[in-house]
């Protein structure tokens, strides 16, 4: 078997290499792996990170996943939807700050109420956003599950360009294990399609340690993002709600939580090293493990952090898990505080910026080159550089 410091000399990795990788455990070989996806990461993308002010705006949801706390019969929770001018608020905050995008996330719902709701928030966030910094108003990112076609093309009409869609478990039988039978894993594999087909930037992403996955399942996982082509990966730590289903595998969650929160890390710098150059997050979710999870998470190869905005009167309302951090910490505090952590490991916050991940701007590029290629003869194209593309960053048209 080839050593780790040999796999990581190959241009790409195979599927029993990413196993090797992500089952690594010497610590000589663990930060062997960091370092290497790290350099990737400030080779590819640099070493901006970028900010998406989170507002989950309703705790709602018509399903039930087995590992979630906001989950339809969780009868333990307050359930609350933010009214639209508290939802643009938070939005306008954020860019005030200088994210330059937002990320809007609730419960699953498809009723037409629901989507007529959103249709309109996104709308209003973006004319309320406008300024000289960005002149198409905020980025906005939607996770907001499965919808129909219709629905995702009246949210894209409206100004969302980003959407995240986590598959949770590539594997199909991984997958029925945590959801209901009403939910198919090929509605949610045609739902990311769609997404591709009407334009969005696509994401997804996977939990990372539930009880019966395996090495090659997260090795999978990797391939199936790679297969899929998304532009972002959102994924994170497995951590039980006492209120939900999997709360039978506490005690599994309880003893296994190290190495869950270090397969989780692994997970990041794989796919940094397999997928090069599309955004990852550094999830709450790993500091509601450690205090110091999302830095750590930046280290491994993330380059996306998003700030909880979420009002602080409803925020304990939306827990997914257990142990949230920041549940009561203003927002203002919050953001002092990741600021600080962020500069304390050498990166660089960007502000008034969408951050698009490079892999989605590159696309875009060549789709617009292709076009271009297509309606102007070669002598224009000589005289008219493609160099910056700052359309494709800021969401201005196409020159």
């Amino acid at each position: 078997m080839p050593t780790i410091d040999a796999i990581l000399q190959k241009r790409e990795l195979d599927r029993d290499d990413i196993i090797a990788l992500l089952g690594a455990s010497a610590s000589a070989d663990v930060e062997l792996i960091r370092s290497s996806a790290e350099k990737v990461l400030i080779d590819e993308c640099g070493d901006a990170v970028y900010y998406r002010g989170l507002v989950e705006f309703s705790n709602y949801c018509a399903y039930d996943c087995h590992y979630c706390g906001i989950r339809k019969s969780n009868a333990d929770i307050k359930r609350y939807t933010l009214s639209k001018d508290d939802i643009v608020a938070a939005a306008k905050w954020s860019i005030r700050q200088g994210y330059g995008s937002v990320v809007l996330q609730s419960g699953e719902r498809r009723d037409p109420e629901f989507v007529d709701f959103l249709e309109d928030v996104i709308a209003e966030i973006k004319s309320a956003t406008v300024s000289e910094k960005l002149p198409n108003g905020a980025g906005i990112t939607l996770s907001v599950g499965e919808q129909e076609p219709q629905s995702y093309e009246r949210f894209y009409k409206a100004g969302a360009h980003r959407y995240l869609l986590r598959i949770e478990a590539s594997d199909p039988n991984l997958f029925a294990l945590i959801h209901p039978q009403n939910q198919s894993w090929q509605n949610r594999i045609d739902c990311l399609k769609t997404l591709r087909q009407i334009g969005f930037q696509v994401g997804t992403g996977v939990m990372i340690g539930i009880p019966g996955q395996t090495v090659s399942n997260l090795a999978d996982d990797v391939l199936f993002f790679r297969g899929m082509d998304v532009d972002m990966i959102g994924m994170g730590p497995y951590i039980v709600h006492r209120s939900t289903p999997m709360n039978i595998h506490a005690d599994y969650y309880d003893q296994h939580k190290d190495k869950i929160f270090q397969t989780a890390l692994l997970m990041i710098a794989v796919c940094r090293l397999v997928l090069k150059n599309v955004n990852i997050a550094s999830t709450t979710a790993l500091q509601a493990m450690r205090d110091d999870g999302r830095e750590l998470g930046l280290r491994y190869g993330a380059n996306v952090i998003m700030p909880q905005t979420t009002p602080v009167d409803v925020r304990r309302d939306y827990l997914l898990y257990d142990g949230k951090p920041y549940m009561s910490d203003d927002a203002r505090l919050y953001h002092s505080d990741l600021e600080k952590k962020i500069k304390s490991i050498g990166r660089k916050i960007t502000v008034d910026d969408w951050g698009d991940s490079k892999k989605a701007v590159l696309r875009s590029q060549a789709s617009y080159q292709c076009l271009t290629l297509k309606s102007k003869p070669l002598k224009s194209l000589k005289s008219k550089s493609l160099k910056s593309n700052s359309f494709l960053v800021t969401g201005a048209p196409p020159p």
